[in-house]
């Protein structure tokens, strides 16, 4: 299966993403969320740090909860700032 490749948007809404994920985690180490989210540190480290942009739905709702984050503050963030 080919993997259609991602758009500047999509590349950039992973990176968002992956910022706001560093600022919520703050000093807790990445082993820590990502156990408490059930994913590996790697997996954890690709979404920080936009290598991994598209990650399935449960692995952000579980960030999200490992977290303390809403959904809904998650999207507000990662969605495209009109202009």
């Amino acid at each position: 299966m080919v993997r259609t490749p991602l758009t500047p948007e999509e590349r950039e809404r992973g990176e968002r993403l992956g910022r706001l994920l560093r600022q919520a985690r703050g000093d807790r180490s990445m082993a820590e969320i990502a156990a408490r989210a059930g994913i590996s540190a790697e997996t954890l480290r690709k979404i920080e740090t936009g290598r991994a942009p598209t990650p399935t739905f449960f692995t952000v709702a579980a960030l999200a909860r490992a977290l303390g984050l809403s959904l809904d503050e998650l999207a507000g963030w990662c969605t495209p700032v009109e202009v």
